[in-house]
């Protein structure tokens, strides 16, 4: 009981932090989460806690390069880049 009370706190607080969470969702998926912390064996956290890590990270590394390459990207394969190699030999 205490822990569902602790989960649906802390699902609120995340959900205040997130624009996609509503505040009663947030509770709700609080108390989802203890539920199955409480039942999925050590491997499997330790295995999601390293995927969320993993995840955090590429998504982080994929918009920094989104964010250093705003402009046009210069194509380094294909029909685009073939097309500009000969234009400039011709």
């Amino acid at each position: 009981m205490i822990g569902k009370i602790i989960g649906a706190f802390v699902g609120d607080r995340l959900a205040k932090e997130t624009n996609a969470i509503g505040g009663a969702s947030g509770a709700a998926l609080g108390v989802v989460a203890t539920t199955v912390l409480r039942r999925i064996s050590l491997p499997a956290m330790v295995a999601l806690g390293v995927g969320g890590y993993v995840a955090k990270k590429v998504l982080d590394k994929k918009s920094a390069e989104e964010e250093a390459g705003a402009g046009s990207p210069k194509p380094t394969k294909g029909p685009a880049a073939r097309s500009k190699t000969t234009a400039k030999a011709a």
